[in-house]
């Protein structure tokens, strides 16, 4: 059994859509830090997105711990034209896309942007590829809110909807296991 310990990275405190724009984390809160990394198991391996809030956030829960390169395709959605913007500033140009994105979320792409299904694809081909390199492990994936979400849609079997309804706080862990029975899932938006 292959056990991810999908971290969310720390907050950046912007209040836009931010998705591979390279805004660092807020790691300030050297205790939150301290406990989701005692919680998490001391022999995992650790991987995170290439983007510095992923980077920094791994570097910060690492510990000692074995370290695999950074994988771009572990990157936050790309917004497209929608990166570093309001959500009420493109809700004004573009109300029906918008919506449509986040209340059924798929093949809608924001203008120069990817669609939930290909956030989707993405994610799990990254994660595929790391089960298949390290089976038998524990992998510590520091990422995104859109790259969690991926993986709880795919282990829980939801739809995309269904998905977006779960939290992924800054700092949580979701734990996930894959097996040769399939995927598990234990807690979601764990906050140690």
């Amino acid at each position: 059994m292959t056990r991810l310990h999908l971290v969310r990275h720390g907050p950046t405190h912007a209040k836009v859509m931010v998705g591979w724009s390279d805004l660092p984390a807020d790691l300030s809160d050297t205790a939150a830090v301290a406990r989701l990394s005692a919680h998490l198991p001391g022999e995992a391996l650790v991987i995170s997105s290439d983007l510095i809030r992923a980077v920094d956030t791994a570097t910060a829960v690492e510990t000692g711990r074995a370290r695999l390169p950074h994988d771009e395709a572990l990157r936050e959605i790309h917004f497209g034209d929608w990166e570093l913007r309001a959500f009420d500033e493109i809700e004004a140009e573009d109300p029906d896309r918008i919506r449509a994105y986040w209340d059924q979320p798929g093949d809608v792409r924001p203008p120069n942007g990817e669609s939930w299904n290909e956030v989707c694809a993405r994610v799990d081909a990254s994660i595929d590829r790391l089960i298949a390199a390290h089976t038998g492990r524990d992998l510590i994936v520091v990422a995104h809110f859109g790259v969690i979400l991926t993986q709880v849609q795919r282990a829980l079997r939801l739809d995309a909807e269904a998905a977006f309804a779960h939290r992924i706080d800054n700092l949580s862990v979701t734990e996930i296991a894959h097996s040769a029975a399939g995927w598990t899932v234990g807690r979601i938006n764990h906050r140690p």
